[in-house]
């Protein structure tokens, strides 16, 4: 499993987000705290507090094409 701090701050980047993660097999989860939703659910997504940076957690180990894909919403 790999995780990494993502920011997600607008409806259009949610869209965009959820977009990318659809292309993958990968089992994917948004945690917020002690919330945890599927990455690949838009309406889980808006269930998050999204003014705070979320982790995503990936359930591969060699994920390396998606961490490209989602580098634009990485943080740091």
């Amino acid at each position: 499993m790999k995780s990494f701090p993502i920011k997600l701050s607008f409806a259009e980047e949610v869209k965009t987000f959820v977009n990318i993660v659809n292309r993958y097999d990968y089992d994917m989860d948004l945690r917020a705290g002690r919330h945890v939703v599927d990455a690949k659910s838009i309406l889980g997504i808006f269930s998050l507090d999204l003014s705070q940076p979320i982790t995503l957690e990936v359930y591969a180990d060699n994920c390396d094409d998606l961490v490209k894909d989602l580098g634009p919403f990485v943080v740091g």
